[in-house]
């Protein structure tokens, strides 16, 4: 069998490294430059690549094409292969071609880290062997070459599951769709939202779908589709159609409750859903509600998703550095219970502000702007605001803005090419320029 890879990202190097030890004839090729750390793992694998270029008899020659998921199905190069019938497949679905081990598959517009990673968490505590990856870390195809497991988490985005064909997760969980990536999906819901719910077309009546019973857009699209599965919903209100709901601060499933909210690891509304989605996910794998508990007791959020940083001076601080969008500043804004110095900025990514003006008004009390992009910024808050360049002094000037009682948040809105390398870089000054504040405030 003869396996042409197109692209040389992650997922790219985890089909290529799942081929050659299947035996396959495989071959790699990117049109851009591939990272050093990439060609060495190809190379010690003895596997050819090329890059700068597409050679066009290497992928006519081939059985399979495994696509990168940067890759628009609209690109020409893949537009001509299935033209002359060539089968064209995401690394997600290559992978999965090649387990019997069951899947528990995670997709949304938001949340979706945060989900996979404390499913994994409650498993692995109830002493489940279970592999993490997908759009976060590791890819499934990689996954498959290290030790065997008992399931794999997977986190999916649209653009790997627009490619698949026969991939059956045991569960599937569609947390929810909010409008991202558009651009991909010529502005539209419907396209986005059916590219995401390929994650349960091939779902069989014994399997699970797990489901927002709020999600405006989700309700709104669920009725055109038909899914075999078991259908479980989520909800934080009670509802007598949910298998999980919120009830006088208990996480209550099917009926019984499993959980005080207020003991809850992750803060706001959103995350209580999160919660929500992935008990039902470990119940459908078999975790009772004293294994769950044991898990939620233990699990910590994720870095630069509301990550509580440290109080000082009764100001606490929280790193929401991954939040580059206005949605998901909705979100860490809603999981404000105090006044709040939001620290935002950056790239804007064509931002509109609308739709949070008035939780702005309502828990923002001053505001500290990262970068020279703040025009849009501006005219969404009317209190105090300080612009800053380096985070030391945005960590300084919201200190100094702040009494006992209040919060830092940072929630960017915007991507951070500006003045830092990712998100991440971001997020890491963000807490190292709190650990200075706070060493400093105890002097």
């Amino acid at each position: 069998m003869k396996v042409a890879i197109l692209g040389a990202g992650e997922s790219g190097i985890g089909a290529a490294l799942l081929a050659q030890r299947m035996g396959y004839e495989t071959w790699v090729s990117d049109a851009g430059f591939i990272k050093d750390q990439q060609k060495q793992t190809l190379t010690i694998a003895k596997v050819p690549f090329e890059e700068g270029q597409h050679t066009w008899q290497q992928f006519f020659d081939a059985d399979v094409v495994v696509k990168s998921p940067g890759i628009p199905p609209t690109a020409a190069f893949v537009q001509r292969l299935r033209e002359i019938g060539k089968e064209v497949i995401s690394e997600i679905e290559f992978a999965a071609r090649h387990t019997q081990t069951p899947i528990i598959a995670i997709t949304g517009s938001n949340g979706k880290t945060t989900t996979t990673s404390l499913i994994h968490h409650l498993l692995i505590s109830a002493g489940i062997d279970a592999g993490l990856g997908g759009n976060i870390g590791v890819s499934l195809a990689r996954l498959l070459i290290g030790d065997p497991k008992e399931v794999f988490v997977v986190e999916m985005s649209s653009f790997q599951l627009e490619d698949i064909r026969d991939l059956r997760p045991a569960v599937a969980l569609f947390l929810n769709l909010t409008a991202d990536h558009l651009d991909r999906y010529a502005g539209s819901m419907d396209l986005y939202g059916a590219a995401k719910l390929r994650i349960a077309e091939n779902q069989r009546s014994e399997d699970t779908f797990i489901y927002s019973m709020e999600d405006p857009e989700t309700k709104r699209l669920l009725p055109d589709y038909s899914i075999l599965a078991q259908k479980q919903g989520f909800s934080l209100e009670p509802n007598a159609q949910a298998a999980a709901w919120i009830e006088k601060g208990q996480i209550m499933i099917e009926g019984e409750p499993w959980f005080a909210v207020d003991r809850l690891p992750l803060l706001g509304p959103h995350n209580e859903r999160n919660v929500l989605a992935a008990l039902l996910a470990v119940r459908a794998f078999g975790l009772d509600q004293a294994a769950a508990t044991k898990g939620l007791e233990t699990f910590r959020p994720i870095d630069h998703r509301l990550q509580p940083v440290g109080e000082g001076r009764g100001i606490r601080f929280i790193n929401d550095s991954k939040a580059t969008n206005v949605d998901a500043v909705q979100y860490a804004l809603a999981a404000m219970t105090g006044p709040t110095i939001w620290l935002a900025g950056g790239v804007d990514k064509g931002n509109d502000y609308e739709p949070i003006l008035s939780l702005i008004k309502e828990k923002v009390k001053a505001m500290v702007i990262l970068g020279n992009h703040d025009d849009k910024l501006r005219k969404s808050f009317e209190g105090p605001i300080r612009q800053v360049q380096t985070m030391q002094d945005a960590v300084a000037e919201a200190a100094a803005l702040a009494v006992p009682g209040d919060t830092v948040l940072l929630s960017p809105a915007c991507a951070s090419f500006d003045l830092f390398r990712n998100y991440e870089d971001r997020g890491e000054q963000f807490v190292a320029a709190v650990h200075r504040w706070l060493s400093d405030s105890k002097t």
